[in-house]
């Protein structure tokens, strides 16, 4: 999708400040944070919203959390607690 902000992102078409790289996944800290640490975690295979998941996409959405809770063991955040949110479409928020 050469036109999808996150897909130009995860080939370093677009630089970010990624926190976090796997072969599936990868990370950045928001541009435009709306918490001391707001962080995103994002599938490296292109997916519009999260109603484009299926069935065959359980382990991948799993490993986000389980990056979701890495991210917040590495910032300290596991002992006071974070939030982790998904947004989906424009009534759900989600804005890219």
């Amino acid at each position: 999708m050469g036109d999808c902000l996150f897909c130009q992102i995860s080939d370093d078409t677009i630089p970010s400040d990624k926190v976090y790289e796997s072969d599936t996944l990868f990370a950045i800290n928001d541009i435009n944070p709306q918490a001391p640490t707001h962080i995103l975690i994002i599938p490296r295979v292109h997916q519009a919203t999260l109603l484009d998941v299926e069935e065959k996409d359980h382990t991948l959405m799993g490993s986000v959390i389980s990056v979701a809770n890495h991210l917040a063991k590495t910032r300290g955040l596991d002992r006071s607690g974070y939030r982790l949110v998904a947004n989906c479409g424009a009534g759900g928020g989600q804005s890219v």
